[in-house]
């Protein structure tokens, strides 16, 4: 499954890719396309051509002098054949721009090779990367700490930690305060409680409107806020140690619990064999998907962990709610018992109806919130039409247009409502009257997407704020990022443009993304670092990312990139004392 921010650099890339071209997509994106002949039938194949361009160097991009000489291919646009649109109607939605006015016959006059070249040396002009980086300081503190402040015990394990000893430290009071309260020892209602209090937790630092709004206050924080603050509540992306640590916590609370009631069972004090059935049941799923969690099994079997973490997550709330049920059922016949017995006694007192039991069982009420907070994101699911781009062999750029989207918000799509889903960063066109995904070579999944172009996708809930969300809380950034990763950056950049140094690194950025991505870049930072690592080779992402972080007196580094080069990038940073923030893949 791909992350929001998974995503990984490109493999061997086409120079000139094939184009499915959506009616959203704005001018911007193809400047260089010319149309060989003009088309007002969106159901007719209209074949387009464009000149393979090369970027070659660092921090510039060049361009032969004579593009007739370089090998052109044919570039065709295929519209969805599920649906059916006028050329009025576009344009009064203000959808139709780009290739698709080219195709419906609203397109510039064509533009010779020669001019095309003279107006990109205009916009990028040639620039030097540094002859000299800085040098990079020592690294803090010894190694052994070193790893276990930034591995062990980093933010997400810091968070997992602090919950599961605060709930530890719970289990400890009532054990040892409330084991007299009743002759078995604490009371069962007590962790019962504290059970569906840690799974409430659970799915509410999952819940996309409870995530939304932390970023929201968390981003109304000015730039007067000492920067040491800042830096802290930057970390919150990693909130997903506190899912973790609430889902570990309430399987500890519900194994106690279990004990609880087998020794009431073995006392013949309680004898419901369906109520201990449901126990036992419950105790081993939830024990199985924390297995299923654990990060070494997780990220070699996603999508069997996606699976067993939804269905299992699922089956579990449902017997939750069987046991609650089957409980307070009990208790309601054996109120009703004793009241009965006690009916001559003239202090007897009238039985609890069962609505009385359940209105005072906070297990009840934590249910149901739980309940509604699974139910909301599937209230949202429908199915979508999206406009693939295919920009090379290894990327393609889909296009959607049902919804306006913010900034730094990823999406969740899916080609089966109940298989596997795959979250993607979102970059908002201009106008906002559209935005688009960039799906990179990072799978079997993803390369079917690339391959075979679909014109519909399941989605649901609503877009999720990610971890770039937190770069407004500074005054300056630098932004580093490889392949794909470069979608999440604009999305940024586009919608809240912010002081920042842009370092991308990638196999053929221009023939793989192309000129509107690459326009889009230097509209954010002029003097951005585009390396075409196809011409280049590899650089020294360290050295480049701390001289940039120097030269430009950012407050701290932004790293978007597979995981390996993210984790190399923000320790190297972090062990030297620049703050540096990146994906860290825990859904």
């Amino acid at each position: 499954m791909d992350n929001p921010q998974d995503l990984h650099q490109s493999g061997n890339e086409d120079t000139a890719p094939e184009l499915r071209r959506p009616e959203s997509v704005s001018d911007a994106a193809q400047p260089a396309l010319r149309p060989t002949s003009n088309c007002t039938d969106l159901s007719a194949e209209t074949a387009i051509t464009r000149p393979s361009l090369e970027v070659l160097a660092l921090q510039k991009v060049h361009f032969g002098r004579d593009l007739s000489s370089h090998d052109q291919t044919e570039q065709t646009f295929f519209p969805p054949t599920d649906a059916s649109f006028t050329s009025t109607g576009l344009s009064d939605d203000g959808v139709a721009s780009g290739l698709t006015r080219q195709q419906l016959g609203v397109h510039e006059p064509e533009k010779s090779d020669d001019t095309l070249v003279g107006e990109y040396q205009q916009k990028w002009q040639p620039a030097h990367p540094p002859s000299e980086l800085s040098q990079l300081p020592s690294k803090r503190f010894k190694p052994w700490w070193r790893r276990v402040r930034h591995d062990i015990l980093n933010a997400y394990q810091r968070l997992f930690a602090i919950v599961v000893l605060g709930n530890a430290i719970a289990v400890i009071v009532v054990l040892v305060k409330r084991r007299n309260a009743t002759p078995f020892g604490p009371s069962l209602a007590n962790v019962a409680t504290a059970t569906a209090a840690n799974i409430s937790a659970t799915i509410l630092m999952r819940q996309e409107f409870v995530i939304n709004s932390f970023y929201t206050v968390l981003c109304w924080t000015p730039h007067c806020t000492p920067l040491r603050f800042r830096r802290l509540i930057a970390k919150f992306y990693h909130f997903g140690g506190v899912h973790s640590g609430c889902a570990t916590s309430s399987t500890a609370w519900f194994i106690l619990y279990t004990i609880l009631l087998t020794k009431q069972y073995a006392s013949n004090e309680f004898r419901s064999v369906a109520v201990m059935t449901l126990t036992y049941v419950l105790v081993a799923l939830l024990c199985l998907i924390c297995l299923f969690a654990i990060p070494g099994f997780r990220f070699k079997s996603h999508n069997t962990f996606e699976s067993f973490h939804r269905f299992g997550g699922w089956l579990a709330v449902a017997l939750f709610w069987a046991q609650v049920l089957l409980v307070s059922v009990l208790q309601h016949k054996s109120s009703q018992s004793r009241a009965s017995s006690l009916s001559s006694s003239s202090s007897s007192s009238p039985s609890s109806s069962l609505g009385s039991i359940l209105a005072h069982t906070p297990a009840f009420w934590m249910l149901i919130t739980i309940t509604l907070f699974i139910i909301l994101p599937w209230l949202r699911l429908r199915r979508v039409q999206a406009w693939p781009e295919v920009l090379s062999g290894h990327a393609v750029r889909i296009h959607f247009n049902y919804t306006r989207i913010g900034a730094v918000l990823g999406i969740r799509i899916a080609n089966s409502p109940l298989k596997e889903w795959h979250p993607f960063a979102s970059i908002p066109e201009a106008d906002g009257s559209s935005f688009s995904i960039i799906v990179s070579d990072a799978g079997d999944w993803t390369k079917k997407q690339i391959q075979h172009p679909k014109y519909s996708y399941w989605v649901r809930g609503i877009p999720l704020s990610g971890v770039l969300r937190m770069a407004c809380v500074f005054r300056r950034v630098v932004v580093v990022t490889t392949g794909s990763g470069i979608g999440p950056c604009l999305s940024l950049l586009i919608a809240h443009p912010l002081p920042c140094r842009i370092l991308w690194s990638s196999k053929n950025p221009l023939g793989i993304y192309g000129e509107g991505t690459i326009d889009q870049v230097t509209r954010a930072d002029p003097d951005a670092m585009i390396i075409n690592t196809q011409a280049t080779g590899r650089p020294d992402m360290v050295g480049l990312t701390y001289h940039l972080y120097k030269e430009s007196g950012a407050e701290a580094v932004f790293v978007i990139s597979n995981i390996g080069l993210t984790n190399k990038l923000v320790y190297a940073m972090e062990s030297r004392g620049v703050p540096a923030y990146g994906p860290i893949w825990d859904s």
